[in-house]
């Protein structure tokens, strides 16, 4: 096996995630251990400004040279995790330096806001796809409201090719039983494209892998579970998605 990972936040003492270098090689040894050969690395990118878009490459370059010096085979992208509120804020240009995949399918990893989907979030998608980006929905299962009506509101974005990424721990149940059942829902009904363990070493120390093991608990196939862990998250790194604005685009299988 082979997992990829398009939502970690492995940055040392960046936000909430690993603390500090040995934090952050400590998890990356367990990717290795685990099959997990490539990964977005996606800090928060958020009003707080603890880091800004064109200090994310650089940064992974250094914590990619002390994973290459172990030799753990750990590939590590540069990313990011867009608040909704700083999201809209950001121009064309640092958004380019957040984005996955390559030219003319490039794609960003939105979060969903805890509050609920609303109108100004749907707005927000579907104006990141007319500035030329896909959209990757991070964990909408998390959000307050319901996912049914969640997903009403995202259906303009999703019909116009943007996809959605449910937590590993969300399926664990570490967010509560509503936010267990509505990550199961995505995946039943086909909605869920890939899996992501949004970790944060120190505190979410699973990774991708488990992902495998709980989407068959949930009554995936294991082809769909190999969809949701290997194969949809690195066509999203290798092939993209096409920032329609007229026409559906889905993640090929």
């Amino acid at each position: 096996m082979s997992y990829v990972d398009l939502h970690l936040h492995l940055l040392p003492g960046i936000d909430d995630g690993a603390r500090d270098v040995d934090e952050a090689l400590a998890y990356a040894r367990r990717m290795a251990t685990e099959g997990v050969r490539e990964a977005a690395v996606t800090p928060h990118i958020c009003n707080d400004r603890r880091i800004e878009p064109g200090e994310v490459a650089g940064l992974t370059a250094q914590l990619q040279g002390a994973i290459d010096a172990e030799g753990l085979g750990v590939r590590l992208h540069p990313g990011g995790e867009l608040h909704p509120r700083r999201a809209g804020h950001l121009g064309d240009d640092e958004l380019e330096l957040l984005a996955q995949g390559p030219a003319g399918r490039r794609w960003l990893l939105l979060e969903a806001p805890f509050a609920g989907i609303d109108g100004d979030f749907t707005e927000l998608a579907r104006d990141l796809q007319r500035r030329g980006f896909g959209v990757v929905v991070a964990h909408p299962e998390r959000a307050a409201g319901g996912i049914e009506e969640g997903m009403a509101r995202l259906a303009p974005a999703l019909e116009l090719g943007a996809v959605i990424q449910v937590n590993v721990c969300s399926l664990l149940g570490n967010h509560g039983l509503y936010v267990q059942e509505a990550a199961v829902a995505l995946l039943r009904s086909g909605s869920a494209h890939l899996l992501a363990s949004d970790a944060h070493p120190g505190s979410r120390e699973h990774t991708v892998r488990l992902g495998f093991d709980l989407a068959l608990g949930a009554g995936a196939s294991s082809v769909q579970a190999w969809r949701l862990t290997q194969v949809h998250p690195r066509f999203l790194l290798r092939r993209g998605l096409r920032p329609s604005t007229s026409a559906p685009a889905r993640v090929a299988a």
